[in-house]
């Protein structure tokens, strides 16, 4: 892959230049800054971007809004946002813009480099790769979930599991159940949120945004 690092600390910079680097990937930029992240995809035009949250000169969610407009401007870039930070109401938008090769993982739960490494060959394929400590940062953030008021208990665990871009295998491993259930509670699901079969859509992404954005309501 050809990867663009956004991190405002050298450190940190180097050290995820130098993995990178001995996997065979080729980092054609490493930035500090949330302006330089953008220009550096602009000329490069990598396979993915790894954007820390809070960058110069605010220290806010300057990479979280950047990551926003890399997707909307430069589709063929994923984004896999690697922070110690949860900005529930920037990545509800970001989510909600571009799903699809979007990624957002916390530093201190990532404990093995392959895994890493395998969530960020997904969200440049185009996958979506949410860590579960984000959901549930995101769920704590808002009150309203009018949305999901027709789910059963086990649809919500199902669906809170598809939010973290599990497959239906992994659902079944995780919930004790067999994959032929879980495809009849997602089926359920995509019909109680209104979500039709479609050739241009798809539908576990948007049941995802649901999840997230319900969640994140005030």
């Amino acid at each position: 892959m050809r990867v663009v690092i956004a991190e405002d600390a050298a450190i940190m910079r180097d050290g995820l230049a130098g993995i990178l680097t001995r996997r065979g990937h080729e980092v054609v930029a490493a930035v500090g800054d949330a302006d330089a992240l953008r220009r550096a995809v602009e000329e490069h035009g990598p396979d993915v971007a790894i954007v820390d949250v809070r960058m110069p000169p605010t220290h806010t969610d300057e990479g979280l809004r950047v990551a926003a407009l890399i997707r909307r401007d430069f589709p063929g870039t994923g984004v896999l946002v690697f922070s110690q930070y949860i900005e529930a109401r920037a990545a509800t938008e970001l989510l909600a813009h571009a799903p699809a090769g979007v990624g957002y993982l916390l530093k201190d739960r990532v404990a093995d480099v392959s895994d890493f490494l395998d969530a960020l060959s997904r969200v440049a394929e185009g996958g979506t790769v949410l860590d579960p400590d984000v959901v549930a940062g995101l769920l704590k953030a808002g009150r309203h979930r009018d949305a999901l008021a027709d789910l059963t208990p086990r649809e919500r665990e199902v669906l809170a599991l598809l939010a973290e871009g599990r497959s239906n295998a992994a659902i079944a491993a995780r919930l004790f159940i067999t994959p032929k259930v879980v495809e009849k509670h997602v089926a359920s699901i995509f019909d109680k949120l209104g979500l039709a079969p479609s050739d241009t859509d798809n539908r576990r992404v948007l049941a995802a945004i649901r999840y997230l954005g319900a969640s994140t309501a005030t």
